[in-house]
């Protein structure tokens, strides 16, 4: 055998030992590299699904925020409510809003109580310019002809006596 040969078949030998060593170092490799590529694929889809769930239950905690923010709004809605009817319980209470219990058609009939001052001179017993509990002047009359002016009649909670634009005003 010539020397040539020998030389090719030692590299040849060379060659397949390293082959039949470094092939299962290489096939470890490349399976390492797959499962590396589905391990990564995977990450992908389970943090996407949980960004997924995260932007639902964002949305759900915006909503459930808003809904709390309306119910408090009506329970303020509510309490103010509340409030008024407790002062007005109390405004009857003291009967300062006795004109609201008569109708225009009663009116002749409680003529001389605290709903409706009597505006035809009998004060029964009273002066001439007494106060109601709110202080204001109850009746007057023009002694001369006992005609009443509008100036002295007694001021309803119902008269409006502001100019346009104005706050309403009971004064005159």
């Amino acid at each position: 055998m010539s020397t040539g040969l020998i030389i090719a078949l030692v590299i040849l030998a060379i060659i397949i030992i390293a082959l039949v060593v470094a092939l299962p170092k290489m096939r470890e490799k490349s399976r390492l590299r797959k499962q590396e590529h589905e391990l990564g694929e995977r990450r992908e889809r389970v943090s996407s699904e949980h960004r997924e769930q995260a932007e639902v239950r964002e949305s759900r905690a915006d909503e459930a925020e808003h809904r709390a923010r309306m119910a408090e709004l009506e329970a303020q809605k509510e309490r103010a409510e509340a409030q008024l009817h407790s002062e007005r319980a109390t405004v009857h209470e003291q009967g300062l809003a006795d004109h609201e219990l008569i109708d225009e058609q009663e009116r002749d009939k409680f003529a001389g109580t605290s709903a409706v001052p009597d505006r035809e001179g009998d004060h029964s017993g009273r002066d001439d310019r007494s106060h109601d509990s709110l202080g204001h002047d109850d009746v007057a009359t023009d002694q001369r002809d006992g005609a009443m002016h509008d100036r002295d009649r007694p001021l309803d909670p119902r008269d409006d006596v502001s100019g346009p634009g104005e706050r309403p005003s009971r004064l005159r």
